[in-house]
């Protein structure tokens, strides 16, 4: 009798849970027909984007990101999550250290000076006042054997007296006569100014003083007037010379200073990291910058064994001709030096981070790149010397400076 009397309420509930499931299902979402593609950058995971495209921090291309935010490509959340400042993510290509010989070609930058072992003085032998000056500005050229100056000196007169009056009074006294005549030659008499006055009878009141050398004629230090310290006046290069008629000169003053400018030298500067591969005899290409197509060959003559006070960087000289004044003295000068082989392991210089004074390489981690620092030496060719810290098995990342993030630092591992 109980089961009769459920049937009707059974039935009355059966319409009432049909309209509930209508309900229920018409304010349900509708599943969406298909997930909607995304794109970010490997390196940048903040770089969103709903098409293929590039980077804008990076320049890199773009990979497709999954609905789930877990795998980006071939990257895991879980590598996306690592420290910025240490892991670096990112697929560029790799290289590996490179043992072999290399030829050492080393760039050097210098100047053209003159070359001071042809250098001349021209110095007085007696004391005496400058009668004559004959020549007339700084920087002009003489040659050897040229009139400088005649000088009148009481001193010579007297000699010549002397050598007069023996002469006439006591002509067959050699010895003395000998003496007298060297005397005079001793003060700056020529062979043909002492014959002149042995055959006239009559002393000359000045002597000529002659240039020994062929160049430029350069006041002495001593007669240039002192420069103020700091930057030196150009007005003193090119004003007329300190010397004049009229003025006295001192018996062994140094009166001018003659460079011969067809021998000269090319002094370049080397980077003392890059010192120890240059030797005296090694080969030179230099291309002067008023000239560059004129480069000349030449060979490291000497190299000087202090480091100069305006400069740290050594400094070696190369000898050449430079007939007819080809190159200016002064001239700026880039030269190639040949150092020959060198046997070592190299990394392309692209791959090398410098920090500072450290230097780092970005070796691949399993999916991530990590900053290691390393000990680097010589730089040649766009390659750099490794000297410590890699293996030939780590993978270096070919260019360093695509995995760097300005607004992150460094940490390198030691």
């Amino acid at each position: 009798m109980k089961s009769f009397s459920l049937l009707p309420l059974a039935f009355c509930l059966l319409p009432i849970a049909f309209t509930a499931c209508k309900e229920t299902k018409k304010h349900q979402p509708e599943e969406k027909a298909s997930v909607k593609e995304t794109y970010t950058c490997p390196m940048h995971p903040q770089i969103i984007k709903d098409k293929p495209g590039s980077c804008p921090v990076c320049g890199m291309d773009l990979v497709k990101k999954s609905a789930g935010g877990e795998k980006v490509g071939d990257v895991t959340l879980n590598d996306l999550l690592r420290p910025s400042n240490q892991y670096v993510l990112s697929s560029i290509p790799t290289v590996h250290i490179q043992e072999r010989d290399e030829p050492v070609e080393i760039t050097s930058y210098g100047f053209i000076t003159y070359d001071t072992r042809q250098a001349g003085t021209v110095s007085s032998n007696i004391n005496g006042r400058i009668e004559k000056l004959y020549v007339k500005y700084r920087y002009q050229k003489v040659n050897k054997g040229q009139k400088i100056m005649d000088v009148y000196s009481p001193e010579l007169l007297t000699a010549q007296q002397n050598l007069l009056f023996l002469l006439q009074r006591d002509a067959d006294n050699q010895p003395l006569i000998a003496a007298a005549r060297q005397k005079l030659l001793l003060l700056g008499m020529s062979n043909t100014q002492l014959n002149q006055v042995e055959k006239s009878g009559k002393p000359v009141f000045t002597v000529s003083i002659y240039s020994g050398y062929t160049g430029h004629i350069h006041e002495s230090e001593t007669m240039q007037p002192q420069a103020q310290t700091g930057m030196k006046d150009i007005s003193l290069i090119t004003e007329e010379l300190t010397l004049k008629e009229g003025m006295y000169v001192s018996k062994a003053q140094n009166l001018f200073v003659i460079y011969n400018p067809s021998k000269a030298w090319a002094v370049l500067n080397i980077f003392s990291g890059q010192a120890a591969m240059v030797k005296v005899g090694d080969k030179v290409r230099i291309s002067p910058e008023t000239a560059p197509d004129k480069d000349f060959r030449a060979a490291i003559s000497f190299i000087e064994p202090f480091y100069r006070p305006d400069s740290k960087t050594a400094t070696a000289r190369v000898y050449f001709n430079n007939p007819n004044m080809g190159i200016p003295i002064g001239s700026q000068v880039k030269a190639v030096i040949f150092a020959g082989a060198r046997s070592a392991r190299w990394l392309p210089e692209e791959s090398v981070l410098t920090l500072g004074l450290d230097k780092v390489v970005f070796v691949k981690k399993d999916d991530a790149f990590v900053a290691h620092k390393i000990q680097t030496g010589l730089v040649n060719n766009h390659l750099i010397q490794v000297l410590s810290g890699l293996t030939e098995e780590d993978e270096v990342a070919a260019n360093a400076q695509y995995l760097v993030d300005s607004e992150s630092f460094i940490k390198v591992k030691q």
